[in-house]
């Protein structure tokens, strides 16, 4: 069963237009397929506005913050529809208590309002709510009285001290407003399966048709790799809290004829000035989502080396697909075992810095054309298109049952 022809509204986790592709914007696009969808820009804050007024990404948006604006954006796909909110109230420095909660319900009837008044205008009595991991904003799904079924998409744990500030009343407070929660890892899963019954998992996958380009012979490497030393390690992610850098400053130091690239926005409170120092490691700016398969191409092993610990365990990363779908060989530790239900043995998992800097050096010598197939054919089994198929399916049942429509 398909879910098909229905009208969705999913509140983001991301802005549209951000340079990294997200679980929120891709759940978007692929149910925009047969599927009427409206996509909610992560709203801006006044705090945003006064911020990045001058640059091109609020720039787009301004007109649309206005009283009686539509909101209404076009994107490639005719059935993708971007809704722009307008701005809200900055908040989240304040306290959890009873004045944050106020505020924060005057921010959440301006986004109901906005959402309800473009489904009335254009004659929309019914749709499905999707919150795509927008936690902060947990009551706006209980203001939509056109929204017949209530989802909540949980993609990732609440680790940062920005959202851990109010994040985990909100989260309890959305799940409980939600007729479904979907998880993208089973750990995230059995924990929120304990306060909703009706909680199902669908993990992360890939989008082969990015990755792939990769397999191009004609593709040069990215630019900001092709002039490191051969042969080359990399990360293309964010460089923050999850990385393990003590492992990886053992890694490298073991390994010095090798060099280690880490591509993408860096919180350098988290990056030890010992692994910066090192000779044979590199870090490199962030680069756009369709720049990924050219970097990708640069390494001679994809690696995530996160660490080992609760957050970890909840984490189902897209990148581990996509680096499958580049044929790349992936050598990662062993953050979260649950990833060998879907990865087998195309993955090396690695216990410590011995095993990882083992696995290097073993497909360094040893990969070939055979190993590279089974990881592309890993890489299929985990598409976009596959885990869509699963939600749309189980959320048409869900809709089914809840109108007794098909």
């Amino acid at each position: 069963m398909e879910l098909k022809d229905k009208v969705i509204v999913i509140l983001g986790a991301t802005r549209f237009d951000w340079k990294f592709e997200s679980t929120s914007y891709h759940t978007a696009k692929f149910l925009a397929q047969n599927n009427e969808v409206y996509y909610v820009d992560f709203p801006y804050t006044l705090k945003d506005y006064f911020k990045k007024n001058q640059q091109s990404d609020i720039a787009l948006r301004i007109p649309h913050f206005k009283k009686g604006a539509r909101g209404i954006l076009d994107t490639g796909s005719p059935r993708l529809k971007i809704l722009i909110l307008p701005l809200l109230l900055s908040i989240n420095f304040l306290p959890e208590g009873r004045i944050y909660r106020w505020l924060l319900l005057w921010n959440e009837r301006r986004i109901s309002a906005r959402i309800n008044r473009i489904m009335a205008e254009r004659g929309i009595d019914e749709f499905i709510f999707i919150n795509s991991f927008n936690f902060h904003y947990p009551g706006v799904s209980r203001m939509l009285s056109r929204a017949i079924l209530k989802i909540y998409h949980c993609v990732d744990p609440i680790i940062t001290e920005y959202d851990e500030r109010h994040g985990f009343l909100s989260e309890n407070l959305l799940i409980n407003n939600s007729d479904l929660v979907i998880c993208t890892s089973k750990a995230l899963y059995q924990d929120k399966i304990k306060k909703k019954k009706q909680t199902f998992f669908i993990p992360n996958a890939a989008d082969l048709t990015v990755s792939s380009r990769a397999l191009d012979p004609d593709l040069l490497p990215h630019s900001s790799v092709s002039d490191i030393p051969k042969p080359v390690i990399g990360y293309l992610g964010a460089i923050e809290r999850r990385i393990d850098f003590d492992l990886l400053i053992q890694v490298a130091t073991m390994n010095p004829d090798k060099s280690f690239v880490l591509v993408g926005p860096t919180a350098r409170e988290f990056v030890p000035l010992k692994f910066e120092e090192l000779d044979n490691v590199y870090f490199r700016d962030s680069v756009r989502y369709d720049e990924m398969p050219a970097v990708v191409k640069g390494f001679d092993i994809a690696m995530v080396p996160f660490k080992k610990d609760e957050v970890s365990a909840t984490i189902f990363p897209l990148k581990l697909f996509e680096y499958l779908g580049t044929g790349k060989p992936v050598v990662s530790t062993d953050f979260n075992m649950d990833l060998l239900e879907f990865t087998f043995d195309s993955v090396s998992y690695c216990h410590n810095a011995d095993e990882f800097s083992a696995a290097i050096s073993f497909y360094l010598t040893n990969d070939s054309e055979e190993a590279k197939a089974y990881r592309l054919s890993i890489a299929a089994d985990n598409t976009w298109s596959r885990r869509m198929a699963e939600l749309s399916s189980l959320v048409a049942g869900f809709y089914r049952e809840k109108t007794g429509q098909d």
